[in-house]
């Protein structure tokens, strides 16, 4: 099954989402756990879904403060992007640097990692594609959304537990690679079904 899409009629109002926050932020934290995979010691993919751009949508109203239903719209709009479509898997990639005074330098030791990463689902490798505009020529963004988009057999593969799946990056500055850890891959292989 795959995810569905953020509807407004989900979306509760600022004073219910108080009531109830607690509760579901803990329960979107214990699923983005089953649904993270750290690539070396500097990059994280969290995986998105349903629920956490549900989760993310009512942290941005209530942050922003956002009551009326076109601000309304507008996030689900917004964050709706982010939820794969059939077929695909799509993250979040963080650059996680923690020396303030090195950010700069190492984003921009990073830069055309956007060229650099997959997926790698048994014999298949499926390229991570990158939303515009979070790259340039000399800057890069420490928050990168990428999807990948399955072939029907690499979909096949990567529901089956006897292939390996793995992220790779290969970038001249950062070459690392991760299995996906058991729970990670069932996690996502019910975005896949």
């Amino acid at each position: 099954m795959a995810t569905r899409k953020v509807a407004l009629d989900e979306i509760v109002g600022l004073q219910r989402y108080e009531e109830i926050r607690d509760d579901f932020r803990r329960r979107t934290i214990d699923l983005k756990r089953q649904r993270r995979v750290s690539v070396g010691d500097r990059v994280t993919f969290v995986f998105e879904n349903h629920e956490t751009m549900l989760f993310q949508i009512q942290e941005m109203l209530r942050a922003e403060r956002i009551v009326d239903l076109d601000g309304i719209r507008s996030e689900i709009e917004v964050y709706n992007t982010l939820i794969p479509d059939p077929g695909e898997l799509s993250a979040t990639m963080l650059i996680e640097i923690t020396e303030s005074s090195r950010i700069r330098d190492e984003l921009v030791s990073l830069i055309g990692i956007d060229e650099a990463v997959c997926l790698q689902v048994g014999p298949y490798s499926i390229p991570a594609e990158f939303e515009a505009g979070r790259s340039k020529e000399d800057k890069l963004s420490a928050v990168q959304y990428v999807r990948f988009k399955f072939p029907e057999a690499a979909r096949q593969a990567f529901l089956n537990p006897k292939e390996k799946v793995r992220l790779v990056i290969e970038h001249l500055q950062y070459q690392r690679q991760s299995e996906l850890p058991e729970a990670v891959r069932q996690s996502l292989a019910e975005d896949l079904r």
